[in-house]
């Protein structure tokens, strides 16, 4: 059995997490193959590493003196060292970090040292060997992840080694440039590894115990989830529900390998496990409810709109041509209504009102801004009946006005509308009538 872990920035932060995390390793042989993440915030006024690097690389960048800046990036990696006991210097690899910011590498090498020299200090420490991820994770040379190379040569090099440890967060085109994924890569990189491993499973170690039923800044101690699909996760980090970065559930989901998001701080407890699928009942009938504010919604009204072909497609249309992206269209006979982001529309509202009179000559458009979107997730709803009737109610008891409903075909998720102002409201209310009643 193989399984591939990554550990994120707080659970790396220092020679104190190190241990912990090279105990959870060693406890289990099944643990081969380990993804670290650069050094995290060992406090709430600490800085963490990857922030450190990109401000040093800005001051090489400009021309200014850096030296400073490097020496303490330095002195947070011997901190680690000397805690752990490790008769390991980094000089070395600072003087080559050093020059390559004078000779201005790029800020995607800079930001990538972080995961680099933890990957090594890891390596030594647990005795596994040290894959460069720059040599092992491929980019297209128009920056785009080469995805089936990357699995060819990966999968050939795991087989060659037992236990290994290779960084997150970057790779680098054929030439060797080193070229970062997005913030939160080390999760990509996890799912990568696990896919070319072939792995039975890939544990994504962090500072909480898995997804939470809902929010904890909004609901007090909600539950952890135990199993979620894959689309059921979808729905809930696209509203906010941020433990995974959503491109690392791709390459393991075409493999059919599951997730367990696990607690560095609490390895005792199980996490949640995402799945592709699951016979298991969820506890309760939603599985979780998460939300996002910010929206503003724009309400077409056209007589007989129902009747005129590509419509639709004419609205759609007023948007895409000034870049602006939808997040949900509910409609009726005579109505249409488009939400999207509203700091994104602001600025164009007034160009994007005009093309839609231009192309679908509508009778009126209003414009209704401080919305907020609530997504009521779960694979139980679509077998338990009056599970709609239960949210409005809930929601009327608390005396949240709903402005939108949308429900998808897979009857998988519930999307609500309501003012910014409700918010929190509308997630207690949900929360209360799913969760708390049945507790």
């Amino acid at each position: 059995m193989r399984k591939v872990v990554k550990f994120g920035g707080s659970s790396l932060a220092s020679a104190e997490q190190f241990k912990k995390v090279g105990d959870i390793i060693h406890s289990d042989a099944e643990r081969r193959y380990v993804i670290p993440s650069a050094p995290g915030k060992r406090n709430d006024k600490d800085t963490k590493v990857t922030d450190m690097l990109y401000a040093c690389y800005a001051k090489a960048e400009a021309g200014e003196d850096f030296m400073a800046d490097l020496k303490a990036i330095q002195a947070r990696y011997e901190e680690i060292i000397a805690g752990l006991q490790l008769g390991l210097s980094m000089d070395e690899e600072f003087k080559i970090i050093e020059d390559n910011f004078r000779e201005k590498s790029g800020e995607d090498y800079a930001a990538s040292r972080g995961e680099y020299l933890n990957g090594i200090i890891m390596a030594h420490y647990l005795g596994f060997e040290f894959i460069d991820a720059a040599s092992v994770i491929i980019f297209e040379e128009n920056g785009e992840f080469a995805a089936e190379k990357t699995n060819e040569v990966l999968s050939r090099r795991l087989g060659k080694v037992e236990k290994a440890v290779i960084p997150g967060f970057y790779g680098a085109y054929e030439d060797g440039r080193v070229k970062t994924f997005s913030r939160g890569g080390s999760d990509i990189t996890g799912s990568i590894v696990a896919r070319a491993a072939r792995a039975d499973v890939y544990e994504n170690w962090t500072d909480v115990s898995g997804f939470l039923v809902a929010d904890p800044r909004i609901i007090d101690n909600p539950p952890v989830i135990e199993t979620i699909t894959y689309r059921e996760l979808r729905e809930l980090s696209y509203m906010g529900a941020a433990v995974l970065h959503e491109d690392a559930i791709f390459p393991v989901r075409r493999e059919g390998i599951p997730i367990n998001i696990r607690n560095t701080n609490a390895p005792e407890e199980k996490g949640t496990w995402i799945v592709e699928s699951t016979c298991q009942k969820s506890k309760y009938v939603i599985t979780g409810v998460a939300g996002k504010k910010g929206f503003c919604s724009v309400n077409i009204e056209k007589d007989m709109m129902n009747a005129e072909i590509g419509f639709g497609r004419k609205v759609l249309q007023a948007f895409e041509d000034y870049g602006i992206s939808f997040e949900h269209v509910p409609s009726g006979i005579d109505t249409m209504t488009v939400f999207v982001h509203q700091d994104e529309f602001m600025d164009k509202e007034q160009k994007v009102a005009a093309a839609i009179h231009r192309l679908a000559d509508p009778d009126t458009i209003e414009i209704e801004s401080d919305l907020a979107l609530v997504a009521v997730v779960g694979r139980g709803m679509k077998s338990t009946r009056g599970t709609a009737g239960r949210i409005f109610s809930a929601l009327a008891h608390k005396n949240v006005n709903v402005r939108m409903i949308d429900q998808g075909s897979s009857e998988l998720n519930i999307i609500i509308g309501v003012s910014n102002a409700d918010f929190e409201n509308a997630i207690r209310a949900i929360y209360e009538i799913f969760v708390e009643v049945q507790l």
